[in-house]
């Protein structure tokens, strides 16, 4: 799961509804989000039906002209401000939310025109970057409060019982989605002795929960609002911060999937442009709003920047990859004969049998081997799949 965070007032919010068509209240004020939303987004790769030559039938997918749209979960947070770490505003909620999310979306004001607390104020007055480094520390400073909490316990146990720190911290982060290579990877980085946690001292302790927060809540930053002037300076100061950033629209892409929900007009999320179906059905203040997105936004960045995004957390942050389970390695279908009908979005380094248990608990226990769909070459459970495989589980039971 991704999640949606940022400070009030960026177009956080806006920024999900654009991606899910969630219903959700937006409203120029701070904690428009008192209680999480949640919704389903689509990530967009380009679909294997056309380099097999078939037609394809989805089915926990969709197509579009050769583009797959796969369902993937977004949360939106309630909005941070300083000092959530310590419960101000909705900041335990907030923290709350993104216990579960395997990496973040940051939406900032590219425009400088809300400040730390998101209130508004004139474009370009607040330096967007202060809000990059307010959302590290809050994370930061949450997760080295969880670990104070029962750090001098984990001591003695260490170092009288003999335990294993990397066992207990696993045990006592395993509500946050943290993994144990990054328990193990943020002590490295730190310098630390695992086998001498009295040694680490608070600033120590600091330290190693600023790396698990790099490498357990992965961020990316939509810039957003690049259609005010003064984002244009701000997007370069923000690309600084060694972070993948994504020039956005939130506002754009919103107006433009209701525009294509109601016929108006051909539009794709990710698209860099748009088609009018019907000019006639278009009020004059619908045609110039349209006409401002296309020159301001599109012409300018090359889409919205919204799906973009998206991909780019899942893609990039997270190394996902698409594969295509099937049934039929020489129809590339289902036993229904539904053609290439799911794209699952795994983790790299995903392998055969691991593929199988997810599409099934039953296949992935009687597991023979797997089929690759374009070379008809026997695979074994340790073939680790890659982007875009389309494949074939062969089991004692069952194949899918």
């Amino acid at each position: 799961m991704v999640g949606i965070v940022g400070k009030p007032n960026v177009g956080k919010t806006t920024f999900f509804v654009a991606a899910t068509l969630a219903p959700a209240e937006i409203a120029p004020y701070p904690f428009t989000t008192i209680k999480p939303n949640r919704g389903v987004a689509y990530l967009r790769v380009k679909c294997v039906c056309r380099e097999f030559g078939v037609q394809d039938n989805p089915v926990n997918s969709a197509c579009v002209d050769g583009n797959r749209l796969i369902p993937v979960e977004l949360i939106d947070c309630a909005g941070l401000v300083p000092d959530a770490w310590r419960g101000r505003g909705l900041g335990n909620q907030f923290l709350d939310e993104i216990r579960r999310a395997d990496a973040l979306i940051h939406v900032v004001d590219a425009s400088g025109s809300t400040d730390i607390e998101g209130r508004p104020c004139r474009p370009g007055e607040h330096d967007p970057v202060e809000d990059v480094r307010l959302l590290e520390r809050e994370i930061t400073m949450w997760m080295a409060q969880i670990l104070k909490r029962d750090w001098q316990k984990i001591i003695r146990r260490v170092e009288l019982a003999g335990d294993k720190l990397v066992d207990l911290l696993e045990k006592r982060l395993s509500g946050l989605a943290i993994k144990r290579t990054h328990i193990l990877e943020a002590i490295k980085r730190a310098e630390l002795d695992p086998g001498k946690p009295r040694s680490w001292g608070d600033d120590g302790l600091l330290t190693f929960a600023d790396h698990l927060r790099r490498l357990s809540k992965p961020m990316l930053i939509a810039a957003n609002k690049m259609d005010i002037p003064a984002a244009e300076d701000n997007l370069e100061r923000l690309k600084e911060t060694g972070y993948l950033v994504v020039p956005c629209c939130a506002e754009a892409e919103l107006a433009l999937r209701r525009a294509a929900e109601k016929g108006l007009i051909k539009y794709l999320p990710g698209d860099p442009d748009f088609e009018i179906l019907e000019p006639s059905k278009l009020t004059p203040q619908q045609a110039k709003a349209l006409e401002a997105i296309r020159e301001r936004v599109l012409a300018r960045l090359g889409s919205t920047g919204v799906q973009q995004a998206l991909n780019a957390a899942y893609f990039e942050l997270l190394g996902a990859i698409t594969v295509y389970p099937v049934e039929d390695p020489e129809k590339l279908c289902d036993h229904q004969g539904r053609v290439l009908p799911d794209a699952y979005v795994v983790p790299k380094g995903t392998t055969a049998r691991e593929l199988a248990y997810m599409i099934h608990t039953e296949l992935g226990e009687s597991f023979i081997y797997a089929i690759d769909a374009r070379t008809k070459r026997r695979l074994g459970e340790d073939y680790v799949l890659k982007d875009g495989d389309v494949i074939s589980i062969v089991a004692a039971k069952k194949r899918a």
